[in-house]
């Protein structure tokens, strides 16, 4: 037990490090020229292929996962996939800063969803600093009024990724199952929400029209779907049995931080940034260091006035 507090304190530092290899999906996003379907359906096929290959050949378990198990992962892999075609569609509608302001509500919606799906009681604090992120987006979107659509876009998104790990928490907190076997399974299920949205996104066999590939999109498919995809959510699943969705949420509001960033240096976005980004990134880093601060003088305090 006393090893409990260090092990959520590395866990939390871990997950702080697969923000930056999230935050890199929506550069990706930006950078692959397929429609938003489409480019799901090749990232999460390549990802389950992988994911896979690599329980099946390099780790010799079995990828088949306990009885009954599978329609539930299906479940939570069509929200993932939703959640991914929205992400991306609001990249196409707007841009990717503005995308991710939208994402990092999730720490709002989370506040709600959590006690809800785990049969608890809100936390005041919680929706209190998921208002603070709320406050912070506001700032850095910047009532950009062109820019709505995407930006309504990304906070469905939000909303979906607010859902899907409390529902995974649940799943490798009670069967305890295996965080790969989980992401292969979740992967065909999002792929298959994305193949039975495609007809009337893009067209019957979009996916598989060459003449809408560019550049390099198929390497950055691959990148996307085995390191941002089978590397970062397997490793998400797993830190899952350490911390809280919502502190994981939380934490995760840093990506748009390191994604504003990268989208200024790498596709020049600064220059569609005003002086409130800078205001807004500051409050939602605010939000982040006050949600353990809390929790520490919460749990404290319980301490100190149990008996004895």
């Amino acid at each position: 037990m006393e090893n409990r507090p260090a092990a959520s304190r590395i866990a939390f530092l871990q997950l702080h490090l697969l923000v930056v290899v999230f935050a890199s999906t929506t550069i990706l996003g930006h950078l692959i020229s397929l429609g938003a379907p489409s480019l799901v359906i090749w990232r999460t096929a390549i990802a389950a292929i992988g994911g896979a290959l690599l329980v099946g050949l390099v780790f010799r378990r079995s990828v088949l996962p306990p009885r009954g198990a599978i329609p539930g992962l299906l479940g939570v892999g069509a929200i993932v996939g939703v959640h991914w075609m929205a992400m991306f569609g609001a990249i196409r509608l707007a841009n990717v800063s503005i995308c991710l302001a939208g994402l990092a509500t999730i720490s709002f919606f989370t506040a709600f969803t959590e006690p809800w799906l785990e049969k608890r009681r809100i936390r005041p604090f919680e929706v209190l600093l998921g208002l603070l992120v709320v406050s912070g987006i506001v700032l850095v979107a910047g009532f950009e009024r062109d820019r709505l659509p995407g930006l309504f876009l990304a906070l469905l998104s939000a909303l979906l990724a607010a859902v899907f790990p409390v529902l995974n928490r649940r799943i490798v907190r009670r069967q305890g199952m295996d965080p790969l076997v989980m992401v292969v399974w979740e992967m065909v299920g999002a792929c298959l929400i994305s193949l039975a949205v495609l007809p009337w996104l893009e067209g019957p066999g979009a996916f598989l029209r060459l003449a809408d590939w560019r550049g390099f999109d198929g390497l950055w498919i691959v990148v996307l779907a085995l390191f941002c995809t089978v590397f970062a959510h397997a490793a998400h699943i797993a830190l899952l049995r350490h911390i809280s969705a919502y502190s994981s949420n939380l934490a995760i509001n840093f990506e748009p931080v390191y994604g504003i960033l990268a989208a200024a240096l790498l596709f020049g976005e600064h220059r569609q940034l005003h002086p409130g980004f800078f205001a807004g990134t500051a409050t939602i880093f605010a939000a982040n260091l006050l949600h353990p601060w809390i929790l520490r003088r919460q749990r404290a305090s319980a301490v100190s006035v149990s008996p004895q």
